[in-house]
């Protein structure tokens, strides 16, 4: 027994499982011969897990009612059941069967309120996208497999998906086809002559359809100036990260002129001199090498106003000076702005420090009295002061000596104990040597033994 789904994202067919789960296949078959899925959402995709669908106006509307198994008599059009009280039914669940392939079709179920331990299921239904899926047994009552449509699965689970697993695109099932129906009609259902339009409720419930196509950014000079700006943004974030600029959004002073292809004689007071005809001039910098000291031949002058650096801009260019025609632009460099930042920061950072590590009260101090004090000898002095350890040294000395006179002496004149070890090493050789002369007296005795003539 098949059923044909045809969705957005393709044609899907499905093989029913009628000897393990014929409730089930029973309810899915009669739902979908009265078009009762037709235009239902397809959401709660989890990627190479599984999808949900089932519900025909959509789990997130308020006009939703959990959708309704074939008992319930719902109608085709309007998605309503007739019975509501016969909404649900307790799906079968085979022991031998488990989501262990992809395409793997079971009915979503949850537990009766009147026993915890029994489920319930109405219409809505859950596909596998992955392998050995066993998070879903004994969950979910499997009913069928799919046998064709493996693309169509690939498309649902490759979607782009909200937090809820929503497809920001609507994936709908279009139309349902009965391939093979061997079951009687419940008593009151009505079959559709045609297929029906969707209802004003699962109209409502469109963010994207699922046949708008989307435009795309086919300007190639626009994808480039994008990826550009992204670009200088993660790098402007990674800078201010690193302590190189105060905030990502800085933007250069427009009162600073950049001039280079100086003269490397060309001094500040000159520069100055020859610009400040343009207006007043806050400073004036030729860059220098930090080590020699010799001019990297360009400068940085600010101005007063950003009117006043504009005139310089378009009277200056190509102007000699020193013999070399200068070449001069508004600056772009904001590392000026940043050394003052991380002056200021720095010297307000030093003023709320305090005495050492930032208390007022707290000094450092050392371990040892001095550095001078580590050569000690024999004695240190970490927790005793020198009067300390001189009174511990005489108290010391008196106990040995105390020791001394309560010391028995021995009577014995046995030699010191390392000639005793010795002697009794020495001793311990002879008393060798003479067990293996004794047993190779034995074995030449045995062997005379053996070999004499018998009588």
């Amino acid at each position: 027994m098949s059923v044909l789904l045809e969705t957005s994202a393709g044609d899907i067919t499905i093989d029913l499982f009628v000897k393990d789960a014929p409730k089930c296949c029973e309810n899915f078959l009669k739902l979908c011969k009265i078009k009762y899925y037709n235009y239902s959402p397809v959401y709660n995709i989890q990627q190479n897990f599984s999808f949900q669908t089932g519900d025909p106006i959509g789990p997130e509307s308020k006009d939703s009612d959990g959708g309704s198994s074939i008992w319930g008599l719902p109608d085709g059009t309007s998605k309503r059941a007739s019975k509501p009280e016969h909404k649900a039914f307790p799906p079968e669940f085979s022991k031998k069967r488990r989501h262990a392939e992809r395409g793997t079709v079971s009915m979503a179920t949850t537990p009766a309120k009147s026993n915890p331990d029994e489920r319930l299921a109405s219409s809505q239904f859950v596909i596998t996208l992955g392998d050995n899926i066993e998070q879903l047994d004994g969950k979910a009552a499997i009913f069928g497999e799919v046998v064709e449509g493996f693309d169509a699965l690939e498309k649902i689970n490759a979607a782009f998906v909200d937090q809820s697993g929503r497809p920001l695109q609507d994936i709908r099932i279009l139309h349902t086809v009965v391939l093979d129906d061997p079951y009687e009609d419940p008593a009151g259902m009505i079959e559709p002559p045609a297929s029906p339009v969707p209802s004003a409720e699962q109209r409502a419930t469109v963010r994207i359809a699922h046949d708008e196509v989307l435009e795309e950014q086919n300007d190639q000079e626009q994808m480039e100036r994008i990826r550009r700006e992204r670009e200088a943004r993660a790098q402007a974030l990674t800078l201010e990260l690193i302590g190189d600029l105060p905030f990502a959004d800085v933007t250069p002073p427009e009162q600073v002129l950049f001039v280079c292809k100086l003269n490397p004689v060309t001094r500040d007071e000159d520069l100055e001199l020859i610009f400040s005809r343009f207006g007043k001039i806050l400073s004036c910098e030729v860059i220098r090498d930090k080590k020699t000291g010799d001019s990297l031949q360009y400068a940085f002058i600010e101005f007063g106003s950003k009117e006043d650096c504009e005139r310089a801009y378009f009277k200056m260019q190509g102007v000699l000076i020193d013999d070399h025609r200068i070449h001069v632009d508004f600056s772009q460099s904001v590392s000026r702005l940043s050394k003052e930042w991380r002056s200021t920061t720095n010297s307000k950072t030093v003023r709320s420090r305090g005495g050492f590590g930032g208390i007022d009260s707290l000094e450092k101090r050392k371990q040892y009295r001095g550095e001078g004090d580590r050569d000690r000898g024999s004695k240190y002095d970490y927790v005793f002061d020198k009067n300390e350890r001189r009174r511990g040294e005489g108290r010391s000395d008196e106990r040995e000596r105390s020791r001394e006179r309560r010391r028995p002496r021995s009577r014995s004149r046995s030699p010191p104990r390392r000639e005793r070890h010795g002697r009794d090493r020495d001793y311990d050789d002879r008393r060798g040597d003479r067990h293996r002369e004794r047993r190779r007296s034995r074995d030449r005795y045995r062997d005379e033994r053996d070999h004499r003539p018998r009588r």
